[in-house]
């Protein structure tokens, strides 16, 4: 029996398609556009100082978390200028909460890469 659950290819095409949009969209917004040049930046120095297979997924995990919450951050910013357009208390605090989320990702973004990054020096 066939339920809506069942696996079909075409359903699973339109799910990456809809996901490479995504990835477009974000791509127009200029935070990302930031956190996508200090992920190239810091790559190439993982490049440069050779660093480890497991430095390598520690720095990839914290790459695309950084990238990843700022998506999500993105979706929660567009979905509340969806719902209102005038100030309402709410939606500032959920759009900062995100934001401050991000934030919090980022810091722990630079202490890690201060731990990988100065030894090497």
């Amino acid at each position: 029996m066939k339920g809506k659950s069942s696996f079909h290819p075409k359903r699973l095409l339109s799910s990456f398609r809809f996901a490479g949009n995504g990835l477009r969209l974000a791509l127009c917004e200029p935070n990302m556009r930031v956190h996508i040049a200090a992920g190239i930046f810091i790559s190439a120095a993982g490049f440069i100082f050779d660093l480890t297979r497991m430095e390598w997924c520690v720095l990839l995990l914290t790459i695309t978390g950084v990238i990843s919450l700022e998506m999500v951050n993105t979706a929660i910013e567009k979905t509340v200028d969806l719902v209102t357009e005038e100030y309402k208390p709410l939606a500032k605090m959920a759009k900062d909460l995100a934001a401050g989320a991000v934030l919090i990702f980022a810091i722990a973004a630079i202490i890690i890469g201060g731990l990988l990054f100065i030894p090497k020096f």
